[in-house]
């Protein structure tokens, strides 16, 4: 494997240096390992379209506190890596989805928190990037027209209010292929997303509404189990 490739493989990078802890080095051992496993089990199970987990390293054991699969922090994601996001999107999309051009992204209600806008301005440019046509439909209650927002780092988002024809939604003139959620959906789902004729991403059944953390917890440990036997 050549340098250069190393180089553009995503790596965690801190203001602490010093000796890999047991744990570390251990995994890295084993990182053939560990990929193959990974993708014999994407084969099994596919990955969803995005995800974030929040990990905790304590140094003798590694584990993830939470999973997030209407994930925020885009804007926080490391620059040098944009190419790899775009890649990382097309190829989802082309397994999820791959007739699709056209993506509306439906965020949470936060209106005032300029930094989650941020967020999905992010997400909105690294589609855009990846060669999709893509509007912010938003579920806001008194959003009755566009509303453009300017956001820290000369960034803007547009928002739209989001309109549903029959089974399917979009807004304005815009028809989408995809409805990309980036909202928990924690207050239940919206009605005016429910039975469309079109891809929602992720599903609406995956909303916290829906779902509970001890029977996430449940299925984690019989993963890690099995992961942790492996190596």
């Amino acid at each position: 494997m050549s340098v250069e490739h190393l180089h553009a493989v995503p790596h965690l990078t801190t203001a602490l240096s010093g000796p890999l802890h047991d744990i570390e080095s251990h995994l890295l051992a084993n990182q053939i390992d560990i990929e193959a496993w990974f993708r014999s089990e994407w084969l099994k199970t596919p990955a969803p379209f995005y995800a974030s987990v929040d990990m905790r390293n304590a140094g003798f054991k590694v584990a993830p506190v939470d999973t997030n699969l209407f994930p925020a922090g885009f804007n926080n994601l490391n620059p040098a890596f944009m190419p790899l996001c775009i890649q990382a999107v097309q190829s989802a999309l082309e397994r999820l989805a791959p007739r699709a051009r056209r993506i509306v992204i439906v965020p949470e209600s936060h209106t005032r928190n300029l930094f989650y806008l941020a967020s999905v301005a992010t997400l909105q440019d690294i589609l855009t990037k990846a060669g999709f046509t893509v509007r912010i439909g938003s579920l806001l209650p008194d959003l009755e027209a566009p509303r453009t927002i300017d956001l820290p780092g000369g960034l803007q988002i547009t928002l739209e209010p989001l309109q549903r024809h029959g089974d399917r939604v979009g807004v304005a003139d815009f028809e989408p292929c995809i409805v990309l959620l980036n909202n928990d959906l924690a207050e239940g789902r919206p009605p005016i997303l429910e039975d469309l004729d079109q891809v929602v991403l992720p599903p609406l059944e995956m909303g916290w509404s829906n779902r509970l953390k001890s029977e996430h917890f449940a299925h984690y440990r019989k993963v890690a189990g099995e992961f942790a036997a492996r190596i």
